[in-house]
């Protein structure tokens, strides 16, 4: 059996040397000592703003025209159908069925619009305003995040 010294003086030398896990067994004692870097627990990288240069006096008149081919999120009418969970989306209740949406489908507070399954748990997402969808933002199948847009929704 190791003694507290004995791991103590372990946990120096592991700590001194580039192995990130010792695992020691005998028939009396099981051990296992894990070593992280401090730089991946806490590193966090963050984008840098980007300076933009001074524009020439017609810029503004450019800056000025619409874009026929705009986003429609970039619309501040639209409402967002965000996923409550990390899951996996699904715009239909099985894969041979119809979707729940699609573009141009009418919804309103309680119309069920698509399913995101956490955990073999299968969750019913519903529009929560009344309006027509816009634009589907995810994929039957792709992981979505917690507050990740799902679908754009004009309200009426």
């Amino acid at each position: 059996m190791l003694s507290i010294d004995e791991i103590k003086t372990l946990m120096k030398e592991m700590d001194s040397s580039s192995i990130s896990e010792l695992k020691y067994e005998s028939e009396e004692t099981k051990i296992t000592l894990r070593k992280t870097s401090a730089l991946t627990e806490k590193t966090v990288i963050q984008p840098t703003p980007v300076q933009v240069a001074a524009q020439p006096a017609a810029a503004p008149e450019v800056a000025a025209k619409t874009d026929s081919n705009a986003a429609p999120e970039q619309e501040p009418s639209l409402h967002k159908i965000t996923a409550p969970m990390v899951g996996t989306f699904f715009s239909s209740p099985k894969p041979d069925v119809e979707a729940y949406v699609r573009k141009g489908s009418k919804v309103d507070k309680k119309t069920v619009v698509c399913i995101v399954e956490a955990m073999k748990l299968f969750n019913e997402i519903e529009a929560e305003c009344k309006g027509t969808i816009v634009d589907i933002l995810a994929e039957d199948g792709q992981l979505v995040e917690y507050g990740q847009p799902l679908f754009l929704v004009k309200e009426d």
